[in-house]
């Protein structure tokens, strides 16, 4: 849909194994008169094949190629997409972006977004996707609560509303059903103790049913990385269970192919929740720990999907409450907007230019803060002299501005207080 009304042209770039398997399931549901492309930038978190070939399975033909940020800069100078779907960890994109706008003869359109629940709303999320055209959520509530989080730091942002694209429709009614899934998490919980805790209520769920396998569902084995770093893998902690039923057991691969044998998915606040009941396998959030932002498991108020391990050990789960769905994740397909938005705003790009968006945050230091950003997110990968500069600059050069704040929220709370006492 460019001006001379050819096909529009897309290209799609991840970095990690989240974002490689909703950028590419994203992808997968365009519309056919859409020319699609997909690749994965080199990082530190760049999956495996392995990790890949899971996060594509059934989306996408053969293995995305996996390209320097000199081969993405090479990719869009020829090809000149319409749009880049940034389907990239916050650090990355800032880098991303400035790349592809140095080799862009007309700005593409850039949109973004995060890969399943994003409740709640964060500054985060936003402050480094402040530069793109449009952000793609997955909930009536995320479109409710990310634009009141822009307006209150000052961001003017486009949203759009777009089905989870990894959910299946349907699951084979033949298949054979004896598992129970854990859908493990990188972020939480964090303490060591309460993923042991989980080990152990696993253990006790595989001793009462024999019949059933029970499989702790990994994101990373090995060496391989993940879009969160995590500290105490659950295969580690398994191998220390001093009584380990055999039918306790950890494996990685795809998701979908561990829910077509599952009677009932358990996690702490995986999105892997949502795919299951997409296709009618109950499921439990564990509640053993509480329910916080902290854990990412505030979304699942309300639910009825949410309960304590012993619900998991008798092997109880359960379906979502239907009057919850509708605000989270389960809307009417004819609900979603993120295609029209897209394609409105291509064909407003052929009329006229349509401005880059202010970045928010992260701009001071000119030059150096973007050596510093790429240095930060490519690691090892960017072999530049200046990387190194930025390093030894820009730690020391952190530490005071945060020293600096911290100073000035003490000083502003301390006038809080004294105005707040009451004279005598």
């Amino acid at each position: 849909m460019s001006a001379a009304g050819s096909r529009l042209t897309i290209l799609g770039v991840a970095d990690s194994d989240s974002y490689v398997k909703w950028g590419a399931a994203t992808l997968a549901r365009a519309p056919r008169n859409w020319d699609t492309d997909f690749v994965v930038i080199d990082s530190p978190f760049v999956p495996t094949a392995a990790q890949r070939a899971a996060a594509v399975d059934g989306l996408m033909d053969g293995d995305p190629p996996v390209l320097s940020l000199a081969e993405l800069t090479e990719r869009v100078a020829q090809q000149q997409p319409d749009v880049v779907f940034l389907s990239l960890r916050g650090p990355l994109i800032r880098v991303v972006l400035r790349a592809i706008l140095t080799v862009s003869s007309r700005r593409p359109i850039l949109v973004s977004g995060l890969p399943g629940i994003s409740i709640p709303a964060t500054r985060k999320a936003l402050t480094f996707r402040s530069q793109v055209d449009l952000i793609v959520l997955h909930s009536k509530r995320e479109l409710r609560d990310f634009p009141e989080v822009a307006a209150k730091l000052g961001i003017e942002q486009e949203f759009a509303l777009a089905t989870l694209p990894f959910f299946a429709t349907t699951h084979r009614s033949d298949a054979l059903r004896d598992e129970v899934v854990f859908a493990a998490q990188a972020k939480v919980p964090r303490l060591r103790s309460e993923r042991l805790a989980i080990v152990d209520a696993l253990a006790e769920c595989a001793r009462t049913h024999p019949e059933l396998r029970v499989v702790i569902k990994l994101r990373a084995v090995g060496n391989e990385t993940q879009t969160h770093a995590e500290q105490y893998p659950y295969d580690q902690l398994l191998s220390e269970l001093r009584s380990r039923p055999v039918n306790l057991v950890a494996e990685s691969g795809s998701m979908g192919a561990h829910l077509e044998r599952a009677v009932g998915l358990v996690t702490v606040s995986s999105t892997a929740l949502l795919e299951a009941a997409a296709i009618g396998v109950p499921g439990l959030a564990l509640d053993d720990f509480g329910v916080s932002q902290g854990l990412i498991n505030t979304v699942f108020e309300d639910s009825n999907l949410l309960g304590p391990s012993s619900e998991l050990i008798a092997g109880r789960f359960r379906m979502p409450d239907p009057l919850w769905l509708d605000e989270n994740y389960f809307h009417e397909s004819s609900d979603d907007n993120w295609v029209r938005k897209i394609e409105a705003l291509v064909l407003q790009r052929s009329i006229a230019p349509i401005p880059l968006r202010r970045l928010r945050y992260g701009q001071a230091g000119g030059r150096l803060r973007q050596i510093w950003d790429r240095k930060r997110a490519l690691g090892p990968l960017d072999h530049s002299f200046a990387g190194y500069v930025s390093l030894a600059i820009g730690y020391p050069a952190r530490a005071l501005t945060r020293t600096a704040r911290r100073g000035r929220g003490l000083y502003r709370a301390v006038r809080r207080s004294v105005a707040a006492t009451p004279s005598e």
